[in-house]
């Protein structure tokens, strides 16, 4: 597989291009989103499997995410058969790569747990737990870059281009490796748009009238779930495209 090297720009790019696939159809886009994460909470409830079963599905489920996010972009009808084109097919390899994801991610969380790394996200911490949660957090984040980077287009891969499971997970990495700075873009573009501006708007909001903060907190929310969600997931999918296959600039300048 020949993985395009892209410049730092399309990093935004993916996203704009989410957002007019997204424009395309909300309903449609939302709803997949929706009815995966929906999923991925019931696979993980399951108990005593479901945390194991989990990674073992993900694949899988972000195939099925990008058939639906394909069928979109071409008009096509939304269907259970639709969003498992071409699954049964590939069946072995992605049973595979379920396979060394959950390794990866077994891996993942014995190396954080013998670093002492913890997420405590409860009420009323002091500065110091704060300042050691957002330290643990930046670890694990580092040590879940390699898998990320690993498993970004290792299940299209598998799926459209009939590459085997490892080979597949190889080419993610370093296709991913290549393009850092436009993972870097993309990276700092969502925390723009998921976070810093969804603050200020609070900030602002909070400067004007407080009775308001609370109705624009629960609409900046409200967005963040049915706007930026279903963005995100269809920019996996064009970030795909982008690099292995059709320019995503072709795409944004065709919409427009």
């Amino acid at each position: 597989m020949h993985a395009r090297t892209l410049p730092a720009r399309h990093g935004m790019l993916w996203l704009i291009a989410g957002f007019q696939l997204f424009r395309r159809s909300p309903p449609l886009l939302t709803g997949l989103t929706f009815s995966y994460l929906l999923l991925v909470i019931v696979i993980n409830l399951i108990p005593g499997i479901g945390p194991f079963l989990l990674p073992m599905v993900l694949p899988t489920l972000t195939a099925m995410l990008a058939n639906g996010c394909r069928a979109i972009e071409s008009a096509r009808m939304l269907t259970l058969p639709v969003l498992l084109e071409g699954i049964a097919v590939r069946q072995v390899g992605m049973i595979r790569l379920g396979l060394l994801h959950l390794a990866g991610s077994a891996l993942l969380v014995l190396i954080s747990l013998a670093l002492g790394t913890k997420l405590d996200l409860s009420d009323g911490m002091n500065e110091e737990e704060a300042a050691t949660m957002l330290k643990d957090m930046a670890i694990i984040l580092t040590l879940a870059s390699p898998l990320l980077m690993a498993f970004w287009f290792a299940p299209l891969l598998t799926l459209w281009d009939d590459v085997a499971a490892g080979k597949s997970v190889f080419f993610s990495f370093v296709a991913s490796w290549r393009n850092w700075r436009a993972f870097t873009v993309y990276g700092l573009a969502v925390v723009v748009v998921g976070v810093l501006v969804p603050g200020l708007v609070l900030i602002l909001f909070s400067l004007i009238s407080g009775a308001l903060v609370g109705v624009i907190s629960v609409v900046l929310r409200m967005m963040l779930l049915f706007v930026l969600a279903p963005v995100l997931v269809a920019s996996i999918y064009l970030s795909y495209r982008d690099v292995f296959h059709t320019p995503v600039l072709d795409v944004v300048v065709a919409d427009e």
